[in-house]
């Protein structure tokens, strides 16, 4: 019993002797954390390889947005400013307010102007009216005078009638000298008052003429008085919204950045006072041309922002840029002279979140992002890839533990 004692006390001994005389990677301990490190990289090793299977990525990404600048579109002193950098604003908000004085006396101006052409209107509509009054009343002049023409006509008429009797009559001395006398003078009477009915019925006739002239006229004037009348409305709307102007307001609702104006200024027409950055974020991602292969409009994507922390955000394929941007840059390159080197080329693809970011705090154009498209209609769920990994693992781990168990010779 003694002896069975000492050989029971001296094997863990002989154990402990021998798992020192064993190398550091055959240790019971090495073996088990090896194996859990060896399945911690196979995850992450064949999670990498089943994302780059159906999705491109790239770091080349921003966000970016329709940056709205404001300027000023009429010239003026600015009177106030109500806002001021990085503040958010809603739309319809005022932003500041330019000296509305000046403007407001020209709006009076030109409302003088229109007023006094609406006069000049009813001035030039009376004044063809009386035009017209005066052709009535000279055309029933001009047919009284040819009335009168007539009778002189007629009378005339008589007269050389009576006169061609008294002439054969004188022949057969049957009247006497002054009777045919009498019927002469009756006949050169009557012939001078022919002829002066007919001038004043000529000149009654030219004054018919004369007025419906200035009838003429007159219509003309109150047409073209309508015509001015018409564009000074023009004008007055001009100054209305030279006025309403005055107070600039945010088209949309954004962030104020890069004011360059204060109280006391004057500014010019088309002078930019500040830059809106708008809610409506996307992302601009230059992906390489050899990735734009497979990525389409429309395709899902998980977008990270780098100030956004391991928040993921989802969005898709709005639009791909028809064009490397290196061509649409201020200096494209020129590859017909010297030595070209081929270089891969970036694509710009616009890519839209499906919801508008809300990451609890501000997020605007130039920020880092790392967008992932989906472009294979497959996708390798990650229990697969832990499946793999640990199976993977575990058979490595129990080869080790079983190399590690042999007994040196």
């Amino acid at each position: 019993m003694e002896q069975v004692q000492k050989q029971e006390s001296l094997e863990p001994q002989a154990s402990a002797e021998t798992e020192g005389k064993r190398s550091f990677w055959q240790r019971r301990p090495v073996v088990v954390v090896g194996t859990v490190v060896l399945f911690g990289l196979l995850f992450f090793g064949l999670r990498y390889l089943a994302e780059s299977l159906t999705h491109e990525w790239t770091d080349d990404a921003f966000l970016d947005a329709n940056v709205i600048s404001i300027a000023s579109q009429v010239a003026g002193q600015i009177k106030r400013v109500q806002i001021k950098n990085n503040q958010a604003v809603k739309a319809g908000d005022l932003l500041l307010e330019i000296d509305p004085r000046d403007l407001a006396v020209q709006l009076d101006q030109k409302r003088a102007a229109a007023e006094s052409a609406r006069a000049n209107v009813v001035l030039l509509k009376a004044m063809a009216e009386l035009s017209r009054t005066q052709v009535a009343s000279a055309d029933a002049t001009a047919k009284q005078a040819a009335a009168e023409a007539e009778a002189a006509q007629a009378t005339a008429e008589k007269a050389r009638a009576d006169l061609k009797r008294a002439e054969e009559l004188i022949q057969n001395h049957t009247i006497s000298p002054q009777e045919f006398d009498s019927a002469k003078a009756a006949a050169t009477a009557t012939e001078a008052s022919l002829k002066a009915a007919q001038e004043k019925a000529a000149s009654k006739r030219a004054e018919v003429v004369q007025a419906q002239a200035q009838v003429e006229a007159a219509q003309k004037a109150f047409e073209r008085g309508e015509v001015q009348a018409r564009q000074t409305e023009p004008d007055v709307q001009a100054a209305e919204l030279n006025l309403s102007y005055a107070r600039v307001t945010a088209p949309a609702d954004g962030f104020v950045t890069k004011k360059a104006v204060e109280e006391g200024d004057y500014i010019q027409v088309g002078q930019k006072l500040l830059a809106l950055v708008p809610r409506d974020l996307y992302v601009t991602a230059n992906f390489k041309e050899t990735q734009v292969e497979h990525i389409r409009p429309g395709q899902p994507v998980k977008i990270t922002v780098d100030s956004a922390g391991d928040r993921a955000f989802t969005g898709h394929v709005e639009s791909i840029m028809a064009g490397s941007g290196a061509r649409f840059s201020l200096l494209p390159p020129e590859n017909a002279v010297g030595n070209y080197v081929k270089v891969v080329q970036r694509i710009p693809v616009k890519i839209l979140f499906d919801e508008p970011v809300q990451a609890g705090h501000v997020l605007g154009p130039g920020m880092s992002v790392v967008p992932s498209v989906k472009v294979q209609g497959y996708e390798i769920s990650e229990t697969v890839v832990v499946i793999a990994a640990a199976v993977v693992a575990l058979v490595v781990g129990v080869l080790w533990w079983r190399a590690a168990g042999r007994k040196r010779p």
